[in-house]
């Protein structure tokens, strides 16, 4: 991706998800009509499981734990709530230049990981294999869920960093549409590691750090 002058940095507390597409909806189309820059907006949601269209039923949770809602992003099933650090980027592609918007949000987290102390990789998808978009640990396990739509060359949705997460949410239906994933924290891997877990704050100042944003 070629760098602009500035993305805009909103942070904001927990917020209801269907509150925040609201409010990303109207930023798109804000910022399709220059009216606003790029922008990162940080926050977290209650407990909510969001799926794609083209998410099997089969991959759905069958007990109903949390509220289940459709989404129009890329990607399939995954849950969202406390302990989680939510990432909407409202980018303008257009003016940003061509370039992969993915791996660019990939390489950004993987940035901020090493920042706070954590070694985290990207993976390639084999040919018609279910994506492995994400930031992920060496051994395999996934930390940061992605998912984006762009409609008129700007940007919507973005990503799911757990730093606290209760993981076990995760298993009750199948997460990413990757069966047997193992999905991991940074508390986790903190722990793993003999060190406390770090803040969210932290978490959040080293994100928008590497992805340029203030």
């Amino acid at each position: 991706m070629t760098a602009v002058d500035c993305v805009e940095r909103v942070d904001l507390g927990e917020v209801p998800y269907e509150d925040a597409v609201r409010d990303m909806t109207d930023w798109v189309a804000r910022r399709r009509a220059g009216e606003i820059p790029d922008r990162l907006a940080l926050l977290s949601h209650p407990p909510v499981i969001t799926y794609g269209s083209r998410t099997p039923p089969a991959e759905l949770p069958a007990g109903l734990t949390v509220p289940l809602v459709p989404v129009d992003r890329g990607g399939q099933a995954t849950y969202h709530g406390p302990g989680q650090l939510i990432g909407y980027l409202v980018l303008n592609l257009r003016e940003r230049g061509p370039g992969d918007i993915v791996r660019w949000v990939e390489n950004g987290l993987i940035a901020a990981c090493a920042d706070l102390g954590f070694e985290t990789v990207r993976r390639d998808t084999p040919p018609g294999a279910q994506s492995l978009v994400g930031v992920w640990t060496p051994d395999g396990r996934k930390l940061v869920s992605i998912g984006m739509r762009i409609r008129g060359g700007v940007t919507s949705h973005g990503f799911a960093l757990n730093i606290s997460s209760d993981l076990v949410e995760f298993t009750r239906f199948v997460a990413c549409g990757l069966p047997g994933v193992a999905m991991t924290s940074l508390a986790e891997l903190a722990a793993e590691q003999g060190r406390p877990a770090p803040a969210e704050q932290e978490v959040r100042d080293a994100v928008a750090r590497a992805l340029g944003a203030r």
